[in-house]
């Protein structure tokens, strides 16, 4: 029961973040650079990979995906938490799976973001952990 409320939580926290960071990328401007020539020059930019897009468009679709891929891993953990705990207490790979997930979002965040997803992914990551050390 506590494994299974852990990753209830895990993924709660996840599936958060990553809603909270597509409603920043579509609706605020959060994401935008404070410098707008910054802006000005991503909106007028291509990757040398190809002329079809701008850094912009690129920045916000990675944005996108980004906050897709968390709320997906979020959702797929929720749906076995709750549906069908009893394949994950018999599987303990896909648990531990999840903490190789988070973990590695951990390590992202710890690397390349800023505090507040660094702690909620610290809390998530270890929720699942918890979870697996249990099972």
């Amino acid at each position: 029961m506590l494994a299974q409320t852990l990753i209830i939580a895990g993924a709660a926290v996840l599936g958060l973040l990553g809603t909270v960071h597509l409603l920043y990328t579509f609706f605020t401007d959060k994401f935008n650079p404070r410098d707008a020539g910054t802006m000005t020059a991503m909106q007028a930019g291509h990757p040398v990979l190809t002329r079809r897009t701008t850094l912009w468009r690129a920045w916000v679709g990675f944005n996108a995906s980004h906050s897709l891929g968390a709320m997906l891993f979020a959702a797929i953990y929720l749906i076995l938490a709750i549906q069908h705990m009893a394949l994950l207490s018999a599987s303990p790979t896909l648990v531990w799976l999840a903490v190789v997930g988070a973990g590695s979002y951990l390590l992202l965040a710890q690397r390349y973001w800023f505090r507040t997803p660094l702690i909620g992914i610290a809390i998530g990551t270890a929720c699942f952990l918890g979870a697996a050390l249990m099972l």
